[in-house]
């Protein structure tokens, strides 16, 4: 059977053989006569059975068939409204419409986020045949008086399960109430759920139900398989099977954007030209991307579910899932790229251990049996090898051997001052302590006697030495700005004391007259002397010179008793 005998017309059957089309697929013979009698359709077929042309050519028939009726459409005014739920779906269906249409006087442009709409507003301005919009720029539009869907003659709703999946059913409902009443539905979808049924019984008017093949099978002409792998393997596992079976052309899905982004890097740094495609890229971004890998610039197209719905890529031969979807519907939709038109194709998953419960429930969903793939050879112990290998060069060093951050500005004056001073880092360290005092440590005078004392920076034995301090901490090792604090605290604690004691003078107010102090008794003058002769007598040394005060004291004592003020080191003996 072939398309004149549909009910078409000869221009349109022209077109679709120059398209290269011969023959109409199932849901083609059963869509195209039900929907050319005005009758509402509700049809559920398998991705890349020829969806598209089912709906599209019928309408093209119906706008400029020989039984058409000519319709002038006003200014922003549209007769065919096409709801897709990705903008790729939306521009792929465009391109459909051009196609079949090339030879009749059709216009149409097709409206998506992601793009300035400067364009596509001038395009509504002169009024359309059809419009393929996403459901958000379109609800846009017409919040800013672009869009009038007061003419609207035919709805069409390509993957209705995947805009409810989505989250537009809101948006859709809200179209649905700008559109007119009596206007013919299409409703198309790859899987039909139960939230799909209940969105059909409200929309759909005595609908049509067309089922091809039964719901949530996949194409029989591709040959499926899968491959036990753990995850941090799968990529060197991908790239093997790419390169030693010599596939030219590859759609590799992941999970996450993220994940694409890193795979498409390490195919880019092991020879295989790849690009990602996920979301978060601009429209234009993604339109390059696609436009690379349907000419083979590109060799390896890494992308999200995004990409599984309405991406037409002729003779696409090989199918990746890098990593299972959690939705069995979506594996259909995956493996749905290839094998598109009768045509055969490969899709083979890699699965790691935690993944085979998703792998039993596809099975289970498609009731067929995926069988393990050949691996070609691979070598995983020479993978693991590496990867522990570079994991290993890779390695951070432990936190008590890395380096001590610093400031920038306080890291460059010491290099400086390195350079100046002639000085290299040692590659061995040694503890800050040693460092110090082999710092401090000046060579010993020659001819130095035991018993003579001198004020200078070393004792007897090489030792950077200081007087007694009374404000010498647990360890010893204090330095002389320490010191100045410890005075300086001491000082404020001194004043403190002081007015305080004003203070309760004031309070008082007491006449020190009424108070006489004793004259010191003998016995009190011997007392204190033999106090202050029993304490010894510290000065700091490098500070002052001993005051006269303090050499009259020393001279004070008793000559039996005559000693010299200790020299103690500073902790660094």
């Amino acid at each position: 059977m072939s398309f004149s005998t549909l009910g078409l017309s000869q221009d349109l059957v022209d077109a679709v053989h120059s398209a290269g089309y011969t023959e109409p697929t199932p849901v083609q013979l059963k869509a195209i006569p039900a929907a050319l009698q005005d009758q509402d359709l509700m049809v559920a077929a398998q991705t890349g059975t020829g969806k598209t042309a089912s709906f599209a050519l019928p309408i093209l028939e119906k706008l400029y068939g020989p039984n058409a009726t000519a319709k002038k459409m006003h200014s922003k005014q549209v007769r065919v409204l096409v709801l897709t739920p990705t903008r790729e779906l939306a521009a792929q269906v465009h391109e459909s419409f051009n196609l079949y249409g090339h030879d009749l006087p059709l216009t149409s442009t097709s409206i998506y986020g992601g793009v300035g709409q400067g364009q596509q507003v001038r395009q509504l301005q002169k009024g359309l045949d059809v419009l393929v919009a996403c459901p958000g720029r379109l609800l846009d539009l017409i919040g800013q008086n672009h869009v009038d869907l007061s003419a609207v003659e035919i709805l069409v709703l390509d993957e209705a399960d995947r805009m409810l999946d989505m989250g537009f059913i809101h948006d859709v409902k809200k179209v649905l109430k700008l559109v007119p009443e009596q206007r013919q539905n299409l409703l198309y979808s790859a899987t039909f759920s139960k939230e799909i049924i209940t969105l059909t019984n409200r929309l759909l008017h005595n609908p049509v139900r067309i089922e091809v093949t039964p719901p949530n099978t996949t194409v029989e002409r591709i040959e499926q398989s899968f491959y036990r792998i753990t995850a941090p393997y799968k990529r060197a596992l991908l790239a093997h099977l790419i390169t030693a079976g010599a596939k030219e052309q590859v759609l590799v899905f992941t999970r996450t954007k993220h994940g694409a982004n890193r795979l498409a890097e390490y195919l880019n740094k092991n020879g295989l030209s790849a690009a990602a495609l996920h979301g978060n890229k601009s429209q234009n971004a993604r339109t390059k991307a696609l436009e690379q890998f349907k000419s083979g610039e590109v060799r390896v197209l890494v992308a999200t579910d995004i990409a599984a719905r309405g991406i037409d890529i002729d003779q696409l031969p090989f199918v990746v899932n890098y990593e299972l979807p959690t939705v069995g519907e979506d594996y259909v939709h995956r493996i749905g790229r290839t094998g598109r038109a009768g045509r055969a194709g490969e899709a083979i998953s890699l699965v790691a251990p935690s993944e085979m419960r998703l792998l039993k429930s596809i099975e289970q969903m498609t009731k067929q049996e995926i069988t393990e793939g050949d691996y070609l050879g691979f070598d995983l112990n020479s993978v693991i090898a590496e990867v522990s290998r570079n994991s290993f060069n890779n390695e951070e060093k432990p936190r008590s051997q890395s380096k001590v951050r610093t400031p920038r500005n306080l890291r460059q004056r010491k290099q400086q001052n390195n350079e100046a001073e002639g000085q290299t880092r040692s590659p061995a360290k040694e503890p800050r302590r040693n460092q110090r005092s082999a710092a401090a440590r000046p060579p010993l005078p020659a001819n130095r006697a035991p018993d003579e004392f001198r004020d200078d920076e070393i004792d007897n034995f090489g030792n950077s030495v200081d007087y007694v301090s009374p404000y010498q901490n647990k360890d010893g090792q204090r330095g002389r700005g320490n010191r100045n604090q410890m005075a300086g605290r001491a000082q404020q604690h001194n004043n403190s004391q002081r007015q305080r004691g004003n203070f309760a003078n004031r309070r008082n107010r007491q006449d020190p007259a009424l108070f006489v102090s004793p004259d010191p008794t003998p016995a009190y003058v011997a007392a204190q002397r033999e106090q202050r002769s029993s304490t010894p007598l510290i000065i700091r040394k490098g500070e002052r010179l001993p005051s006269l005060e303090q050499l009259e004291q020393l001279e004070a004592r008793s000559t039996s008793k005559r000693e010299r003020p200790a020299l103690l080191g500073g902790g660094n003996n």
